[in-house]
């Protein structure tokens, strides 16, 4: 989804952002991850950032790491996202599109009094996240459609394979991406590849072995 605003470095964005900290909820840069939001502080959350930047930040809790429920570790990478959608349900909540813009470093959390988390972040290591399809020509494209190909097959899933062959490498990378019903632990993997073609390459590491284990998994039944 396009945006108003266009981020082209990382001094274009603010230093200090709200967190909305959620396991296994993937934001890339120009992805779009639709939420639903109903707990108050981050009702609240939503709130404020419609009053300014409209910019959140997306990060996974580090459920390896000790911590109060209430206020979980973080993992130390995240990505910066804008509301470019919004809307009422009419029975409390708020239904919202994020489309992704850079991804940050955490520098600090802030003892703040807002019912939610904020922290200063560092976008300075992720400069080509500012850059569309920086690193498309490096994806090995055909190797990525063989891993789906192969994935649906085993799931008897279909999908829409023109608007997939006619998709850009950089949007069908992070799309899939960002939709792979992986665990938290290779949904930041995906997050924190250095690269379009690193996350591409990880991409289809994990789903041939998620295909392996099942594979043999339906060979031990038998």
């Amino acid at each position: 989804m396009a945006m108003n605003p266009v981020y082209i470095a990382p001094s274009g964005l603010p230093a200090t952002i709200p967190l909305f900290p959620l396991a296994g909820a993937l934001l890339l840069p120009r992805g779009e991850l639709p939420l639903n939001i109903f707990e108050p502080r981050y009702l609240a959350m939503i709130d404020d950032a419609l009053k300014a930047e409209r910019i959140i930040g997306m990060i996974q809790p580090d459920e390896g790491k000790d911590a109060p429920a209430a206020q979980p570790a973080l993992y130390q990478v995240g990505c910066a996202g804008r509301i470019t959608q919004f809307a009422e349900s009419g029975d409390g909540r708020y239904l919202i599109s994020l489309t992704g813009i850079a991804r940050f470093r955490l520098v600090e959390e802030l003892r703040v009094t807002t019912p939610y988390r904020q922290c200063r972040v560092d976008f300075s290591a992720f400069a080509s996240d500012f850059v569309p399809r920086y690193g498309e020509d490096e994806v090995d494209r055909q190797a990525l459609l063989r891993a789906l190909k192969a994935y649906l097959e085993a799931n008897k899933l279909e999908a829409d394979w023109a608007d997939i062959k006619n998709a850009p490498t950089e949007a069908l990378v992070n799309g899939l991406a960002m939709m792979s019903p992986y665990g938290p632990r290779e949904k930041q993997a995906l997050l924190e590849a250095p690269d379009l073609k690193a996350r591409a390459d990880t991409l289809v590491a994990v789903t041939e072995m998620a295909l392996a284990q099942r594979e043999g998994s339906e060979t031990s039944l038998q």
